[in-house]
């Protein structure tokens, strides 16, 4: 599949294992790796990071495939999941670091170019979760008022 903003493919990810199956070396069960998800999110904030502790610390290869769950669902379920999306928030993120370097450097027009795709990549994956429910319907995305969101 072809990139969003160009015409060049690439690979994208990391590769999942190839049977989905629980591991022979994976000793938790449902109920403590959930609690672990749980211990984890009140220290580290998304859920992708989150997996890179289980799998690295913990050697759980896979959340879903032990628990029929992502990471994401467990948090809804224990009502601890964040309010904006992680992919919104580091769209969100990288627009504000745009913004800071187009204030110092006006004529950098690469920059500008990358902060308008970035921009469009905000509403249209805003315009995802709406419908999907993950964001509120009257969710708008304004500069100056998400500035103070993430602050």
């Amino acid at each position: 599949m072809a990139k969003m903003h160009s015409r060049s493919r690439g690979k994208s990810g990391s590769t999942k294992p190839s049977k989905k199956a629980k591991k022979s070396w994976v000793r938790y069960n449902n109920k403590e790796i959930e609690a672990l998800v749980v211990k984890l999110a009140k220290s580290l904030n998304d859920s992708s990071k989150i997996g890179l502790a289980l799998r690295d610390n913990y050697g759980i290869p896979s959340v879903k495939v032990v628990t029929n769950k992502g990471i994401g669902k467990i948090l809804e379920e224990n009502k601890i999941a964040p309010e904006l999306p992680e992919d919104l928030k580091a769209l969100i993120k990288k627009e504000i670091t745009l913004i800071k370097h187009l204030e110092s450097n006006k004529k950098d027009l690469s920059a500008k170019r990358g902060l308008i795709l970035t921009e469009s990549k905000i509403k249209r994956l805003s315009k995802y979760y709406k419908n999907a429910g993950r964001l509120p319907s009257d969710w708008v995305y304004d500069r100056n008022k998400i500035k103070l969101l993430l602050s």
